[in-house]
Protein backbone atom coordinates (compact mmCIF):
# COMPACT_ATOMS: atom_id res chain seq x y z
CA UNK A 1 0.00 0.00 0.00
CA UNK A 2 0.60 3.44 -0.53
CA UNK A 3 0.62 4.76 3.00
CA UNK A 4 0.36 8.86 3.54
CA UNK A 5 0.91 10.28 6.78
CA UNK A 6 -0.56 13.32 8.81
CA UNK A 7 1.15 14.14 11.75
CA UNK A 8 -0.97 15.52 15.11
CA UNK A 9 0.17 18.83 15.98
CA UNK A 10 -1.52 18.13 19.35
CA UNK A 11 0.54 15.41 20.73
CA UNK A 12 0.67 13.87 23.97
CA UNK A 13 3.27 15.49 25.82
CA UNK A 14 6.80 14.11 26.70
CA UNK A 15 5.51 14.43 30.47
CA UNK A 16 2.33 13.27 30.41
CA UNK A 17 3.26 10.20 28.27
CA UNK A 18 6.01 9.10 31.03
CA UNK A 19 3.24 9.56 33.40
CA UNK A 20 0.83 6.96 31.32
CA UNK A 21 3.61 4.89 30.95
CA UNK A 22 4.43 4.45 34.06
CA UNK A 23 0.86 2.95 35.02
CA UNK A 24 -0.74 1.99 31.64
CA UNK A 25 -3.27 0.11 32.62
CA UNK A 26 -5.33 -1.54 29.94
CA UNK A 27 -7.05 0.09 27.31
CA UNK A 28 -7.84 3.61 28.35
CA UNK A 29 -5.14 5.29 26.99
CA UNK A 30 -4.07 5.44 23.47
CA UNK A 31 -1.38 6.81 20.98
CA UNK A 32 -1.14 10.16 18.73
CA UNK A 33 -2.34 8.62 15.59
CA UNK A 34 -4.33 5.74 14.38
CA UNK A 35 -4.34 4.20 10.61
CA UNK A 36 -6.91 4.05 8.07
CA UNK A 37 -8.11 1.92 4.79
CA UNK A 38 -11.26 1.91 3.37
CA UNK A 39 -12.37 -0.27 0.89
CA UNK A 40 -15.24 -0.24 -2.06
CA UNK A 41 -16.08 -2.75 -4.83
CA UNK A 42 -14.56 -0.46 -7.87
CA UNK A 43 -11.76 1.04 -6.11
CA UNK A 44 -10.79 -1.80 -3.84
CA UNK A 45 -8.27 -0.51 -0.68
CA UNK A 46 -7.99 2.67 -1.49
CA UNK A 47 -6.83 5.96 0.94
CA UNK A 48 -4.53 4.53 2.97
CA UNK A 49 -3.13 6.52 5.17
CA UNK A 50 -1.56 7.37 9.18
CA UNK A 51 -4.01 10.71 10.62
CA UNK A 52 -4.24 12.39 14.30
CA UNK A 53 -5.97 9.72 16.49
CA UNK A 54 -9.73 11.04 17.28
CA UNK A 55 -13.60 10.41 16.99
CA UNK A 56 -15.12 8.73 13.87
CA UNK A 57 -18.17 10.47 12.59
CA UNK A 58 -20.68 7.93 11.74
CA UNK A 59 -24.03 8.04 9.81
CA UNK A 60 -26.99 6.64 11.89
CA UNK A 61 -27.80 4.02 9.21
CA UNK A 62 -24.26 3.10 9.07
CA UNK A 63 -24.29 -0.74 8.35
CA UNK A 64 -22.34 -1.65 11.67
CA UNK A 65 -24.26 -0.17 13.80
CA UNK A 66 -27.62 -2.63 12.67
CA UNK A 67 -25.95 -5.86 11.41
CA UNK A 68 -22.94 -6.35 13.09
CA UNK A 69 -20.65 -6.94 10.52
CA UNK A 70 -17.15 -6.57 11.80
CA UNK A 71 -13.43 -8.30 12.44
CA UNK A 72 -10.64 -7.08 15.08
CA UNK A 73 -7.20 -8.39 15.93
CA UNK A 74 -6.11 -8.31 19.38
CA UNK A 75 -1.68 -8.37 19.40
CA UNK A 76 1.67 -6.61 20.99
CA UNK A 77 4.63 -4.59 19.77
CA UNK A 78 7.29 -5.04 22.27
CA UNK A 79 10.15 -3.28 23.65
CA UNK A 80 13.23 -5.38 23.48
CA UNK A 81 16.48 -4.36 25.52
CA UNK A 82 18.34 -2.72 22.74
CA UNK A 83 15.61 -0.10 22.27
CA UNK A 84 13.81 -2.27 19.29
CA UNK A 85 10.53 -2.89 18.74
CA UNK A 86 9.16 -6.31 17.80
CA UNK A 87 5.80 -7.98 17.13
CA UNK A 88 5.02 -11.53 17.87
CA UNK A 89 3.44 -13.50 14.43
CA UNK A 90 1.51 -10.69 12.98
CA UNK A 91 1.31 -12.67 9.82
CA UNK A 92 -0.88 -15.26 12.31
CA UNK A 93 -3.15 -12.62 12.99
CA UNK A 94 -3.22 -11.33 8.90
CA UNK A 95 -4.39 -14.55 8.35
CA UNK A 96 -6.79 -14.97 10.62
CA UNK A 97 -8.30 -11.64 10.26
CA UNK A 98 -8.57 -12.96 6.93
CA UNK A 99 -10.28 -16.24 7.34
CA UNK A 100 -12.92 -13.78 9.82
CA UNK A 101 -13.59 -11.48 7.43
CA UNK A 102 -14.67 -14.06 5.09
CA UNK A 103 -16.52 -15.69 7.26
CA UNK A 104 -18.56 -11.97 7.99
CA UNK A 105 -18.53 -11.53 3.90
CA UNK A 106 -16.02 -8.95 4.54
CA UNK A 107 -13.34 -7.67 2.06
CA UNK A 108 -9.92 -9.40 2.95
CA UNK A 109 -7.00 -7.51 3.36
CA UNK A 110 -4.15 -9.12 2.35
CA UNK A 111 -1.49 -10.48 4.93
CA UNK A 112 1.61 -8.02 3.37
CA UNK A 113 -1.03 -4.90 3.70
CA UNK A 114 -2.29 -5.97 6.78
CA UNK A 115 1.34 -6.53 8.83
CA UNK A 116 2.89 -3.08 6.62
CA UNK A 117 -0.35 -1.06 8.40
CA UNK A 118 0.51 -2.37 11.75
CA UNK A 119 4.26 -1.39 11.29
CA UNK A 120 3.20 1.91 9.79
CA UNK A 121 1.60 3.21 12.93
CA UNK A 122 3.99 1.46 15.18
CA UNK A 123 6.60 3.59 13.28
CA UNK A 124 4.90 6.81 14.25
CA UNK A 125 4.14 6.07 17.51
CA UNK A 126 7.26 4.64 18.54
CA UNK A 127 7.65 6.57 21.19
CA UNK A 128 4.85 4.90 22.74
CA UNK A 129 6.30 1.75 23.41
CA UNK A 130 6.75 0.84 27.08
CA UNK A 131 9.98 -0.08 28.13
CA UNK A 132 9.93 -4.05 28.96
CA UNK A 133 10.27 -3.62 32.67
CA UNK A 134 6.58 -5.42 34.22
CA UNK A 135 6.14 -6.88 31.10
CA UNK A 136 4.75 -3.43 29.65
CA UNK A 137 3.96 -3.59 26.20
CA UNK A 138 1.92 -1.72 23.31
CA UNK A 139 -1.45 -3.07 22.68
CA UNK A 140 -2.59 -3.20 19.32
CA UNK A 141 -6.01 -3.27 17.79
CA UNK A 142 -6.68 -3.39 13.87
CA UNK A 143 -9.95 -3.83 13.03
CA UNK A 144 -12.36 -3.81 9.79
CA UNK A 145 -16.42 -2.87 9.83
CA UNK A 146 -18.71 -2.04 7.76
CA UNK A 147 -19.03 1.75 7.00
CA UNK A 148 -22.05 1.79 4.46
CA UNK A 149 -24.99 3.78 5.02
CA UNK A 150 -27.34 1.50 4.16
CA UNK A 151 -29.88 -0.50 5.93
CA UNK A 152 -30.70 -3.49 3.20
CA UNK A 153 -29.37 -6.79 4.70
CA UNK A 154 -26.33 -7.55 2.34
CA UNK A 155 -22.84 -7.37 2.79
CA UNK A 156 -21.68 -3.89 3.02
CA UNK A 157 -20.10 -1.82 -0.34
CA UNK A 158 -18.06 0.40 1.53
CA UNK A 159 -15.79 -1.29 4.45
CA UNK A 160 -12.81 0.69 6.99
CA UNK A 161 -9.91 -0.91 8.50
CA UNK A 162 -8.28 0.64 11.16
CA UNK A 163 -5.76 0.30 13.64
CA UNK A 164 -5.21 1.64 17.01
CA UNK A 165 -2.87 1.46 19.84
CA UNK A 166 -2.81 1.68 23.72
CA UNK A 167 0.23 1.19 25.85
CA UNK A 168 -0.56 -1.80 27.89
CA UNK A 169 0.55 -2.82 31.64
CA UNK A 170 0.45 -6.46 32.99
CA UNK A 171 -2.84 -8.11 32.93
CA UNK A 172 -1.97 -9.61 36.33
CA UNK A 173 -1.38 -6.86 39.20
CA UNK A 174 1.16 -8.37 42.15
CA UNK A 175 1.99 -11.26 39.63
CA UNK A 176 0.18 -14.23 38.19
CA UNK A 177 -2.29 -15.52 40.08
CA UNK A 178 -4.90 -18.95 39.67
CA UNK A 179 -8.09 -17.78 38.14
CA UNK A 180 -11.61 -19.57 39.22
CA UNK A 181 -13.97 -20.39 36.06
CA UNK A 182 -17.54 -20.63 36.50
CA UNK A 183 -19.24 -23.27 34.24
CA UNK A 184 -22.01 -21.91 32.68
CA UNK A 185 -25.15 -24.38 31.83
CA UNK A 186 -27.62 -22.19 30.47
CA UNK A 187 -25.54 -20.23 27.78
CA UNK A 188 -22.89 -21.07 24.86
CA UNK A 189 -20.77 -19.20 22.66
CA UNK A 190 -20.87 -20.70 18.93
CA UNK A 191 -22.75 -23.10 17.70
CA UNK A 192 -21.74 -25.81 14.19
CA UNK A 193 -21.41 -23.49 11.14
CA UNK A 194 -21.58 -20.51 13.42
CA UNK A 195 -18.99 -17.89 13.98
CA UNK A 196 -16.97 -19.16 16.68
CA UNK A 197 -13.48 -19.41 15.08
CA UNK A 198 -14.09 -15.70 14.05
CA UNK A 199 -12.71 -12.81 16.00
CA UNK A 200 -15.96 -10.77 15.92
CA UNK A 201 -17.49 -8.56 18.36
CA UNK A 202 -20.38 -10.55 18.39
CA UNK A 203 -18.99 -13.44 20.05
CA UNK A 204 -17.63 -11.23 22.91
CA UNK A 205 -21.65 -9.51 23.28
CA UNK A 206 -22.93 -13.33 23.69
CA UNK A 207 -20.36 -13.82 26.35
CA UNK A 208 -20.87 -10.76 28.88
CA UNK A 209 -23.88 -12.11 30.38
CA UNK A 210 -22.06 -15.12 31.30
CA UNK A 211 -19.52 -13.65 32.68
CA UNK A 212 -21.83 -11.78 34.78
CA UNK A 213 -23.29 -14.86 36.07
CA UNK A 214 -19.81 -15.82 36.70
CA UNK A 215 -18.76 -13.08 38.48
CA UNK A 216 -21.66 -12.94 40.20
CA UNK A 217 -20.76 -16.80 41.81
CA UNK A 218 -17.50 -14.75 42.51
CA UNK A 219 -15.53 -16.51 39.76
CA UNK A 220 -12.87 -14.65 37.57
CA UNK A 221 -14.19 -16.03 34.15
CA UNK A 222 -16.88 -18.63 32.67
CA UNK A 223 -16.41 -21.61 30.74
CA UNK A 224 -18.07 -22.45 27.60
CA UNK A 225 -19.70 -25.86 26.80
CA UNK A 226 -20.55 -26.97 23.11
CA UNK A 227 -23.77 -26.37 21.56
CA UNK A 228 -25.10 -29.22 19.88
CA UNK A 229 -24.22 -32.27 23.00
CA UNK A 230 -24.02 -29.36 25.92
CA UNK A 231 -21.23 -31.60 27.61
CA UNK A 232 -17.85 -31.04 25.52
CA UNK A 233 -15.84 -27.69 26.82
CA UNK A 234 -14.76 -25.26 24.37
CA UNK A 235 -13.34 -22.10 25.89
CA UNK A 236 -13.62 -19.33 28.12
CA UNK A 237 -14.89 -15.69 27.55
CA UNK A 238 -11.55 -14.22 26.32
CA UNK A 239 -9.38 -17.08 26.67
CA UNK A 240 -8.18 -20.87 25.04
CA UNK A 241 -7.67 -23.61 27.50
CA UNK A 242 -5.10 -26.63 28.42
CA UNK A 243 -5.48 -29.56 30.12
CA UNK A 244 -1.86 -31.73 31.86
CA UNK A 245 -2.09 -34.96 32.50
CA UNK A 246 0.18 -37.53 34.79
CA UNK A 247 1.62 -38.74 32.07
CA UNK A 248 3.08 -35.47 30.32
CA UNK A 249 0.81 -35.36 27.66
CA UNK A 250 -1.77 -32.18 26.72
CA UNK A 251 -5.12 -31.64 26.09
CA UNK A 252 -6.67 -29.23 24.03
CA UNK A 253 -10.38 -28.64 22.76
CA UNK A 254 -10.28 -29.35 19.38
CA UNK A 255 -11.02 -25.88 17.09
CA UNK A 256 -13.84 -25.41 14.68
CA UNK A 257 -16.40 -23.73 17.35
CA UNK A 258 -13.70 -22.05 19.04
CA UNK A 259 -10.99 -19.32 17.85
CA UNK A 260 -8.25 -20.53 16.86
CA UNK A 261 -5.80 -19.00 19.66
CA UNK A 262 -2.30 -17.82 18.32
CA UNK A 263 -1.42 -17.94 21.86
CA UNK A 264 -2.64 -21.08 21.87
CA UNK A 265 -0.36 -22.00 18.62
CA UNK A 266 2.36 -20.88 20.13
CA UNK A 267 2.07 -22.76 23.51
CA UNK A 268 1.56 -26.19 21.55
CA UNK A 269 4.68 -25.82 19.63
CA UNK A 270 6.62 -24.77 22.99
CA UNK A 271 4.95 -27.69 25.00
CA UNK A 272 6.23 -30.19 22.39
CA UNK A 273 9.16 -28.81 22.26
CA UNK A 274 9.77 -30.00 26.27
CA UNK A 275 9.43 -32.70 25.05
CA UNK A 276 5.05 -32.44 26.60
CA UNK A 277 2.70 -34.30 23.30
CA UNK A 278 0.07 -31.74 22.34
CA UNK A 279 -3.84 -33.16 21.52
CA UNK A 280 -6.24 -31.56 20.01
CA UNK A 281 -9.45 -33.42 21.01
CA UNK A 282 -12.98 -33.36 22.30
CA UNK A 283 -12.76 -32.75 26.35
CA UNK A 284 -16.09 -33.19 28.10
CA UNK A 285 -16.79 -31.62 31.22
CA UNK A 286 -17.08 -34.97 32.93
CA UNK A 287 -12.97 -36.01 31.64
CA UNK A 288 -12.55 -32.79 33.28
CA UNK A 289 -13.94 -33.37 36.71
CA UNK A 290 -13.24 -36.99 36.66
CA UNK A 291 -9.56 -36.44 36.03
CA UNK A 292 -8.71 -34.21 38.70
CA UNK A 293 -10.73 -36.16 41.19
CA UNK A 294 -8.42 -39.59 39.95
CA UNK A 295 -4.96 -37.15 39.83
CA UNK A 296 -4.81 -38.25 36.04
CA UNK A 297 -5.26 -34.24 35.15
CA UNK A 298 -2.29 -32.33 37.03
CA UNK A 299 -2.45 -29.31 35.63
CA UNK A 300 -4.73 -26.90 34.26
CA UNK A 301 -4.14 -23.43 32.41
CA UNK A 302 -5.65 -21.29 30.14
CA UNK A 303 -4.20 -18.55 27.79
CA UNK A 304 -4.62 -15.40 25.30
CA UNK A 305 -3.12 -12.39 24.26
CA UNK A 306 -3.26 -10.35 27.23
CA UNK A 307 -2.54 -12.54 30.41
CA UNK A 308 -0.46 -14.92 27.87
CA UNK A 309 -0.47 -18.04 30.36
CA UNK A 310 -2.72 -18.38 33.54
CA UNK A 311 -3.28 -21.34 35.63
CA UNK A 312 -6.51 -22.63 36.47
CA UNK A 313 -7.70 -22.56 40.50
CA UNK A 314 -11.42 -23.98 41.14
CA UNK A 315 -14.31 -24.80 38.66
CA UNK A 316 -17.45 -24.49 40.36
CA UNK A 317 -20.91 -24.55 38.97
CA UNK A 318 -24.67 -24.91 40.53
CA UNK A 319 -23.94 -27.17 42.87
CA UNK A 320 -20.73 -28.50 43.03
CA UNK A 321 -16.94 -27.02 42.78
CA UNK A 322 -13.56 -28.88 41.82
CA UNK A 323 -10.12 -27.80 42.89
CA UNK A 324 -7.91 -27.96 40.45
CA UNK A 325 -4.13 -29.55 41.72
CA UNK A 326 -0.84 -27.43 41.95
CA UNK A 327 0.94 -29.47 39.07
CA UNK A 328 4.50 -29.52 38.29
CA UNK A 329 4.46 -26.11 37.29
CA UNK A 330 4.24 -26.37 33.52
CA UNK A 331 2.34 -23.53 32.68
CA UNK A 332 4.96 -21.50 34.46
CA UNK A 333 7.86 -22.54 32.43
CA UNK A 334 5.70 -21.92 29.39
CA UNK A 335 4.55 -18.77 29.96
CA UNK A 336 8.11 -17.64 30.99
CA UNK A 337 9.06 -19.33 27.25
CA UNK A 338 7.29 -17.49 25.62
CA UNK A 339 7.64 -13.97 27.43
CA UNK A 340 11.27 -14.51 26.94
CA UNK A 341 10.94 -14.65 23.19
CA UNK A 342 8.75 -11.63 22.78
CA UNK A 343 11.11 -9.49 24.83
CA UNK A 344 13.89 -11.03 22.88
CA UNK A 345 15.64 -12.17 26.28
CA UNK A 346 16.00 -15.93 24.46
CA UNK A 347 16.53 -16.85 21.31
CA UNK A 348 13.57 -17.21 18.40
CA UNK A 349 14.19 -20.38 17.36
CA UNK A 350 10.64 -20.42 16.03
CA UNK A 351 10.97 -17.18 13.58
CA UNK A 352 8.08 -15.89 15.72
CA UNK A 353 9.59 -12.68 15.95
CA UNK A 354 8.92 -9.55 13.61
CA UNK A 355 10.75 -6.03 14.05
CA UNK A 356 8.75 -3.19 13.38
CA UNK A 357 11.39 -0.45 14.47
Amino acid sequence: MQISTTRSTETVSDERLAEVLADPGFGVHFTDHMFRVEWTPDAGWHGARIEPYGPLTLDPATAVLHYAQETFEGMKAYRHADGSVWSFRPEENAARMARSSQRLALPVLEVDDFVQAVQALVEVDERWVPDPAGEKSLYLRPFMFASEAFLGVRPAQHVTFMVIASPAGSYFKGGVHPVSLWLTEEYTRAGRGGMGAAKTGGNYASSLVAQQEATAHGCDQVVFLDAQEGKYVEELGGMNMYFVHADGRIVTPETGTILEGITRASIKELAEKLGHPVEERKFSIQEWKDGVASGEITEIFACGTAAVVTPVGALRWDGGEVATPEGGGLWSRLRQALVDVQYGRAADDFGWMKRLV
